[in-house]
């Protein structure tokens, strides 16, 4: 059992740190909490409808919709939200000049930031949790719900590329889900320097019962050192290393994963030589770097909020909006990059920590001490 009065002595935690972290905490779950009652009515509002045409329970709604809906806007908010919450409590520390009382009885600035740290640090534990192992588990719920009531029509992929092996390539020019068919497919086996097996065909299915994959109309050429052979016919069996499952994949698949799932299945993907990769690599370094984001944050709207403003806590919170904003707009163009090649997408979702990281030193160095 953790023995937190041991604890206490030792980093010689104090009634100011517990004053400090429970306003910390409670500004945080509030704004939180009234954010989230926000999001809810604009959703439900514009949900409502489809909720009466499909006869849905009201039990369902709450339960299977929006108890599924709810953890992950919340976590996706959670960086922002710290932030202000520290800008706002702040605030009115500083108008209050409780903050010059505390630096005026010897207390450094730097440790006045510990329970900042602190309260930092638990909710970047709480975030961490949240997006790695509770949200895919969510998501999946929301998907399923969204499939049962909502999705009546029939889906299709388009130009899927899709690698079968170390040296065959799948690819089919449409592809429709709810019938497990598609057209204008082609199969190539690659030697070293030049395609020594092509299989195309005008349309292709799978075959439940079978397990098997039915080409109609197909051609297949073989190339050989000296010769080649070509043969033709109406209808085709044969077997891939592939499901219909692997050609419904889009960069959304991921989120429905934990993070030891997510783990494999990159790799897995990236053995395939699936293009959406980047995607994924972009989402699993996503889910470390928010947390990380928060403590950065936290510290960061500490500096902008310590110094007292004549203007009161509105020119606090204008300028802490502004950063928040502009740390969202960072990721927003950050992912692009990334997706884009024209940042690695491992890095990429560092970036706006590692510049916030950067301004939030600047300012701590110059803040009120």
């Amino acid at each position: 059992m953790i023995d937190f009065k041991n604890i206490k002595k030792k980093t010689s935690w104090n009634i100011l740190d517990t004053y400090i972290l429970k306003k910390f905490i409670f500004s945080f779950f509030f704004a939180l909490s009234l954010l989230m009652v926000i999001i809810v009515v604009f959703d439900l509002s514009e949900n409502i409808q489809r909720f009466l045409d499909n006869k849905i329970p009201a039990s369902r709604i709450i339960f299977g919709y929006y108890a599924n809906f709810i953890p992950y806007f919340a976590n996706l908010f959670i960086p922002l939200f710290t932030f202000i919450s520290v800008i706002w409590f702040t605030s009115q520390l500083s108008q209050r000049n409780e903050i010059v009382s505390i630096l005026s009885n010897g207390i450094n600035f730097y440790r006045m930031a510990v329970p900042y740290v602190v309260g930092a640090f638990m909710i970047a534990i709480f975030s961490f949790a949240m997006s790695n192992f509770i949200i895919p588990s969510t998501n999946k719920k929301l998907e399923n719900f969204k499939n049962e009531y909502f999705r009546k029509y029939t889906s299709s992929s388009s130009n899927l590329h899709l690698r079968n092996s170390y040296n065959t390539y799948i690819y089919i020019e449409h592809w429709n889900v709810d019938e497990n068919s598609g057209f204008n497919f082609t199969y190539e086996v690659l030697g070293s320097t030049t395609t020594i097996y092509k299989l195309a065909a005008q349309n292709i299915r799978y075959d439940k019962e079978t397990k098997k994959w039915v080409l109609e109309h197909y051609t297949k050429r073989r190339i050989y050192a000296d010769h080649e052979s070509f043969e033709s016919g109406e209808r085709m069996d044969t077997v891939f290393n592939t499901t219909p499952l692997n050609l419904t994949k889009d960069e959304g698949v991921i989120s429905t994963m934990n993070y030891n799932q997510m783990q494999k299945y990159i790799k897995q993907e990236k053995a395939n030589g699936s293009a959406l990769v980047k995607y994924y690599v972009v989402e699993q370094n996503k889910r470390m770097a928010n947390p990380l984001g928060t403590i950065i944050m936290s510290l960061l709207g500490l500096a902008v909020a310590s110094r007292k403003s004549n203007r009161g806590v509105g020119v606090h919170l204008f300028i802490g909006m502004g950063m928040a904003f502009s740390f969202i707009f960072l990721q927003q163009v950050s992912d692009v990059f990334s997706v884009s090649g024209t940042l690695p997408p491992a890095f990429g979702a560092w970036v706006p920590d590692l510049v916030f990281l950067l301004i939030c030193a600047v300012m701590l160095r110059f803040s009120q001490k």
